[in-house]
């Protein structure tokens, strides 16, 4: 806890990747020592030596065995992680509908977010930091339908909207303890990808729903009170706000919103330009073969804190410790450090 105990913290966000077609693969490929990925994995969040961590596909299960393994790996790698929080996701949870209109029911496409089992790819929350659980938030079963102004897509069956979850995977308020006692929230989810899914564009729908919930949340227009300060909103948003398919008014919105700022965490190195892309490759979070890179995770504090530092963990392709980022995950760690907040008089 050494840049908590100096009077900073580094925060990282990391679509990880670790997900399997079937419960108790991951703990396989970790208990091993010998799966590429997961090795990989560890030796890059052993280098980024973070305060604490969020990270997205992460396969959950109910003991949390897996994430305890890995956090066990991960510490004899050098970081210790002692506080580990993670709830069941919403993928692969059964609702009894046809949602992606295939005519058949209990596929991934039919779960309360697409997913081949119960706790697939969820996500998982590493803390040298004390964490207080009795004030967690979970929204996760907020339903789609009930946020104001929902993009509610007509192709979906009626009951989908007494049944159906805003949140793919998750939305959490998760209290981290600072040394002096104070607490800074962290508000995390995992977006849909916009672009599959039923037809109607519902994907692109929820996708833009479930970046807009912070917003109604951070606005006081949601029947859960808006979260005090300070906190910081970190997701997979699954949408770059310049390049790429999906509906963009809401992850501009939360990005540019008075609340919050955006520290806009960049590479060291600088990718080259792509043909028809807007964005600055730089702060590219994921790189995909069909579309090239793309923005598609966020780390935005709120307006009073202080940012003294900010990147996304992309090594160039001479630099040795690529070859890990890239057996690791097609997506980057985000990184934002921040002051500590003042003590409340």
């Amino acid at each position: 806890m050494a840049s908590a105990e100096e009077g900073s913290l580094k925060l990282v966000l990391w679509n990880i990747g670790l997900e399997r077609k079937g419960p108790g693969l991951l703990l396989r490929d970790i208990a091993s020592g010998k799966d590429e990925q997961t090795e990989a994995a560890l030796r890059v969040l052993a280098s980024l030596d973070a305060d604490a961590i969020v990270l997205a596909g992460f396969d959950y299960d109910h003991g949390l065995i897996a994430a305890n393994r890995f956090a066990d790996r991960l510490a004899a790698a050098g970081p210790e992680y002692p506080h580990l929080f993670a709830l069941r996701p919403n993928r692969g949870m059964a609702t009894g509908l046809d949602l992606d209109g295939d005519g058949r029911l209990g596929g991934p496409g039919d779960a309360q977010g697409f997913g081949y089992f119960s706790g697939q790819s969820g996500m998982l929350i590493l803390s040298k930091l004390p964490i207080n659980r009795g004030a967690v938030r979970d929204f996760s079963a907020f339903l789609w339908a009930d946020l104001p102004g929902a993009l509610w897509p007509s192709t979906l069956p009626p009951a989908a909207r007494q049944q159906l979850r805003l949140s793919t995977t998750g939305h959490w308020q998760v209290p981290l303890i600072l040394p002096d006692g104070g607490r800074l929230d962290l508000l995390a989810w995992h977006g849909a990808p916009p672009v599959f899914g039923a037809e109607g564009g519902v994907n692109a729908r929820r996708n833009h729903d479930e970046t807009a919930f912070w917003i109604a949340l951070l606005e006081g227009r949601l029947p859960a009170p808006a979260p005090e300060t300070p906190y910081v909103v970190m997701g997979i948003t699954n949408l770059d706000p310049e390049d790429g398919d999906g509906r963009k008014e809401a992850i501009r919105s939360l990005i540019s919103h008075p609340k919050l700022q955006d520290p806009a965490p960049r590479s060291s190195w600088q990718p080259p330009d792509e043909a028809g892309h807007r964005g600055d490759t730089a702060l590219d979070t994921a790189f995909y073969k069909q579309t090239g890179g793309l923005r598609v995770g966020v780390i935005l504090p709120d307006a009073g804190l202080t940012v003294i530092g900010a990147g996304v963990y992309r090594p160039a392709p001479t630099d040795p410790a690529a070859a890990d980022a890239a057996a690791a995950s097609r997506s980057f760690p985000v990184w934002v450090r921040l002051r500590l907040p003042s003590p409340s008089p």
